[in-house]
């Protein structure tokens, strides 16, 4: 096991490189000046210039690539010159010093992921921590429904094999996939939230925390979760319930069903300890991935609910190309990604020991 991780990380740190080398490079030859993007419409030349020097626009892009792997890798070195872009300031790195050589300090600190160009100099991990909390909110509660109705229904389906039952859940869940989430949530936004809003109590958009009728203080509106979770839990849904239902059609033709069958088990014994837990190494697979897709940011969803979530946030740093919020929110999707496979390869192992990690 302990093997096993060392070479995920491995891989992960080398992806990771991959990931940091391309949305460094592709949002750095985009037309159109950072620092000016920084300043707004009221700049003067001398401003533009002590910007680019200040954050290093003036160096050549191989240069900015290195500052930007340095600002990222968590042992970094730093110069002593405060007119040196990699000054060890205060209000730009948490860090802790290690030792100084000469001019250079090394040090070991959190990642910078820089500032924000059009929030008034706000620390890009200042954004992404306001905004993934409410998106692992959602995804989460999305997931959880997929999960448990998914499973549900894809072992009746399986149960009343071509069944009324079983066509009808069939027909539910390709509907389900086929919808694109978009049209779902202003269906389900419309519907829910203005034609039977008195009924509902629910509203069309909104996040968790709103303010309150005052206008004092920030309130949690669980309410406003209903809606994007289901919405966005719809096509994760159908996806289980159609993997559940063959994989435990599989199962249950297996040798080892039939000897516990045959030895007098219930059929709902069966189901339970033997059959759900061999049927659900492809319903993992399907949730990691949506999982992680979800956690990258349901970006229309979120877009349409007027969840503040990073889906959103995503979609309005597009909007003002505010590229170090994208490249920093790409660059967490990326670690969520990795992440969570790892997380997944170990849960193989636990479903199905004939499952080894090497």
């Amino acid at each position: 096991m302990i093997n096993y991780l060392f070479h995920k990380i491995g891989y992960a740190c080398i992806t990771l490189l991959g990931v940091i080398t391309v949305i460094f490079f592709l949002f750095n030859i985009l037309p159109g000046d950072p620092a000016k993007m920084m300043l707004g419409q009221n700049q003067t030349e001398a401003q533009v210039q002590a910007v680019k020097q200040k954050y290093g626009f003036d160096q050549p892009i191989g240069t900015q690539f290195l500052y930007y792997l340095n600002d990222l890798s968590p042992l970094s070195f730093h110069a002593t010159n405060p007119e040196d872009y990699t000054y060890l300031a205060p209000n730009k790195y948490t860090a802790t010093e290690l030792f100084q050589i000469g001019q250079t300090i090394t040090v070991l600190k959190a990642p910078y992921l820089r500032e924000s160009f059009t929030k008034q100099g706000k620390k890009v991990t200042q954004v992404i921590g306001e905004t993934l909390p409410n998106t692992f909110v959602l995804a989460v509660s999305a997931i959880m429904i997929a999960i448990c109705l998914g499973i549900i229904f894809g072992i009746i389906s399986a149960l009343y094999k071509d069944t009324w039952i079983d066509k009808s859940i069939q027909v539910l869940s390709t509907l389900g996939m086929s919808v694109p989430s978009f049209f779902s949530a202003i269906l389900f936004a419309w519907l829910f939230g203005f034609v039977w809003h008195k009924y509902t109590g629910l509203e069309m958009t909104g996040s968790l925390y709103e303010l309150d009728d005052f206008g004092e203080e920030m309130t949690i509106q669980w309410k406003n979760l209903i809606l994007p979770a289901v919405v966005l839990g719809i096509r994760p849904l159908a996806v289980v319930i159609q993997l559940m239902r063959n994989s435990l059609l599989d199962v249950l033709n297996q040798d080892y069903i039939r000897t516990a069958r045959a030895k007098g088990l219930t059929a709902f014994q069966v189901i339970k300890n033997h059959a759900v837990k061999n049927a659900l190494n492809p319903v993992v697979t399907a949730i990691s991935g949506w999982f992680a897709s979800m956690l990258a940011g349901a970006v229309f969803v979120e877009y349409i609910f007027g969840w503040n979530g990073l889906g959103k946030e995503i979609v309005n740093a597009l909007n003002t190309l505010d590229l170090p919020v994208i490249m920093g929110a790409v660059l967490v999707i990326a670690i969520l990604f990795i992440t969570i496979n790892i997380f997944v390869d170990i849960i193989y192992a636990w479903l199905d020991p004939r499952v080894k990690l090497s």
